[in-house]
């Protein structure tokens, strides 16, 4: 056990500073950790991609009873997003599977995929204020009713490939569509709601790549015993520091982080 610890020292290390930016911000898990594992670490892009959806499941399963608890989920908008994404990411496995061994060029594409995925975290991040500006003056031209359940049906299937691809893309991405869909709701509402129908997403295509053999334990472990803590320090930090402070840097690390994984 011991032995385990001390060679899982590095994987904590990481855990803990994705999970302190998490605390602090809010996004930023899957957004930083794969990238992490990959550039830093070498670990192959299917494993980074597997183990951080595992990791994702158990953190934001806390995440969600918390929200829960204080009335912050809206479970319709739940229902509708999980309708689209768990087709599209049970899909994106089956595919996966069929597609078997990852090639050089198949591990190539998912690390693109990732690095294009950050990049959408980062331009979520910083234009979401404009983006809900513009939805709020211009409400006509929104989808409303049917259309709107079909659009959000819609856009948890293109989070459901994205997310089983490269592990990003339930948290500022999603959170950023909530928004535009539903401009209406408080910003806890959003977080709650997001981060209610990533669980069973990242779940299910985290149970898909650990089908793919994708999953590695003993790292998981590691980020895990890092990230747990770190994220309830991050919570408690966040009220001293200001948020515009904490996001711009992050955005700007996952832009210099996006940029480095689609010229790899």
């Amino acid at each position: 056990m011991i032995e385990l610890f001390q060679g899982s020292l590095h994987f904590i290390f990481s855990g803990a500073l994705v999970g302190l930016l998490v605390g602090l911000t809010g996004v930023g898990g899957g957004s930083l950790m794969t990238p992490i594992l990959t550039l830093i670490f070498g670990i192959a892009p299917t494993t980074a991609v597997g183990t951080d959806l595992a990791f994702a499941a158990i953190t934001k399963g806390t995440g969600t009873a918390a929200h829960r608890l204080h009335g912050n989920v809206k479970w319709d908008i739940v229902g509708l997003l999980c309708a689209g994404s768990l087709t599209t990411a049970i899909a994106t496995i089956l595919a996966l599977k069929q597609i078997g061994p990852i090639s050089k060029d198949w591990a190539h594409l998912i690390t693109f995929s990732i690095g294009i995925s950050v990049l959408l975290t980062a331009l979520s991040l910083t234009v979401r204020a404009k983006i809900l500006e513009w939805v709020q003056k211009n409400p006509k031209r929104m989808p409303h009713g049917f259309g709107l359940k079909i659009a959000t049906i819609l856009i948890g299937g293109v989070i459901g490939i994205l997310v089983t691809i490269s592990s990003i893309g339930a948290g500022a991405i999603g959170a950023t569509l909530i928004l535009m869909l539903y401009p209406h709701l408080k910003t806890a509402e959003v977080a709650g709601t997001d981060i209610a129908y990533a669980v069973p997403l990242t779940a299910l295509a985290g149970i898909g790549h650990w089908w793919l053999g994708n999953v590695d334990f003993s790292l998981l472990f590691g980020l895990l015993a890092g990230s747990v803590p770190a994220i309830w320090v991050g919570a408690k930090l966040s009220s001293t520091l200001p948020e515009k402070f904490t996001r711009t840097a992050l955005a700007l690390t996952l832009l210099l982080v996006g940029i480095k994984l689609v010229l790899t």
